[in-house]
């Protein structure tokens, strides 16, 4: 029996989806977390950069480098663990430390990224975190803790997979730049757990952070909008109007070039709008993989949510249907005009057949009038010959000249008119 044939991706598309292993993380330890985006079109970007930029740092610490190509990586870098990804529009980079220092959140925990490698960074920062994960003998220590780290008014915190950890954040910048998270494990959680959690926290952060580029484009969209609804409106109101001599071509133009712009628009947004709403899916679905409980009747992360992110992304949702909206409507209203202008064309066309047909029917008139002046005429050359002919034969007969061509009018008319109607039918044949 023949082996079978393995289709040439077989392996690797097995492969992408163990790709991304959840991190081992140690309590206590701390994290540091950065997210890069590129500027402009970051879907776009030149990957080689990322890779480069992530070279640069690997060699920092004679670290090794990534298989060629690759999305992800996870390796040692001095007494560090780091773990690099790349996704659609950023990279992650996330560092791990043993242990935690004395100072929650210290600026200097971020340090392992050094300041000139940031610097060359083949973007921008578009969040950045310090994740602390401590054990706590009891909810008084923890709570203690939160009100020294954290802002009471935004603070969210919750029990999350069946109270085997605590977790919390304000999602605020503090002074240094840096979102802050904090992480309580019971002595007996797993360090495969833990390094879920984190995980976990740090992708929210991220699609938050992304999902909220949406709001900033919905903005722009909804003041543009604004403006095309207004001279769609006035366009509108000039097509509706009864005896004004407007002028339908035009109008179609105009609505034609809005039409453009509404276009351009929707392909500019596009795919900012669907990837918000692919990144809102994404934060919604990590926090409840959390499967929170009330922690002391704080707000859970699902409840932060609800209050702060759920509104915008409403926001970006509204401007995405009005933006559909405008686009319907400046078709619809390029349809009509169309269709005015078609009918009235019609009606210009079905005027100009019928004054064709006036003409017609005077030229046929004038034709058959110069067709009777015609025969008339040549009757007479034609009478005036018959008489030369028959002269001669008068005076035996007794007849006068007079009446010799009153006998041979009738037939001499009689033989031109047949024969002018002969030669037109022949014609027309």
């Amino acid at each position: 029996m023949a082996p079978l044939c393995d289709h040439p991706r077989r392996y690797e598309l097995a492969n992408e989806l163990h790709a991304r292993p959840f991190p081992r993380v140690q309590s206590p330890g701390q994290a540091a977390y950065l997210a890069i985006r590129a500027e402009g079109d970051a879907a776009r970007r030149d990957r080689s950069l990322d890779r480069a930029h992530l070279i640069a740092l690997l060699d920092r610490y004679g670290a090794a480098h990534p298989a060629p190509d690759a999305t992800h990586y996870m390796g040692e870098i001095g007494k560090y663990r780091l773990k690099w990804e790349s996704h659609t529009e950023f990279v992650t980079y996330t560092v791990f430390a043993d242990g935690v220092g004395e100072r929650a959140y210290d600026k200097s925990d971020f340090e392992v990224f050094p300041e000139d490698w940031l610097e060359e960074a083949p973007g921008q920062r578009i969040t950045s975190a310090l994740i602390r994960i401590e054990p706590a003998d009891s909810h008084e220590v923890m709570k203690e803790r939160l009100s020294q780290w954290f802002e009471h008014e935004s603070l969210a915190v919750a029990h999350v997979l069946d109270e085997a950890l605590v977790v919390a954040s304000d999602f605020r910048i503090d002074e240094a730049g840096h979102m802050r998270f904090a992480v309580f494990p019971r002595p007996d959680t797993g360090e495969q757990r833990i390094g879920r959690v984190v995980q976990r926290l740090c992708e929210i952060e991220t699609y938050k952070a992304m999902s909220m580029l949406g709001l900033v484009q919905a903005r722009k969209v909804v003041a543009e909008l604004a403006e095309i609804e207004t001279e769609l409106s006035r366009l509108m109101a000039a097509m509706s109007e009864e005896g004004a001599d407007v002028a339908e071509d035009g109008l179609l133009d105009d609505i034609l070039r809005l039409s453009t712009r509404i276009e351009t628009l929707v392909t500019r947004t596009n795919f900012r709008f669907g990837a918000t709403g692919a990144y809102e899916a994404i934060v919604t679905q990590r926090i409840e993989v959390l499967r929170e409980t009330r922690f002391h009747g704080r707000q859970l992360f699902s409840e932060f949510m609800m209050r702060r992110f759920d509104p915008a992304m409403r926001t970006v949702k509204a401007a995405e249907r009005q933006l559909d909206g405008v686009a319907e409507r400046a078709a619809r209203a390029a349809d009509l005009l169309r269709t005015k202008v078609d009918v009235a064309r019609q009606a210009q066309n079905q005027a100009l057949l019928s004054s064709m047909d006036r003409r017609a029917d005077l030229q046929l008139r004038l034709q058959e009038t110069v067709e009777g002046l015609s025969v008339v005429a040549i009757s007479y050359y034609a009478l005036g010959l018959a008489g030369y002919a028959v002269y001669p034969f008068l005076e035996p007969l007794g007849l006068t000249k007079g009446m010799a061509l009153a006998i041979l009018t009738p037939p001499v008319v009689l033989m031109m008119w047949l024969g002018l109607r002969r030669l037109k039918k022949h014609h027309l044949q």
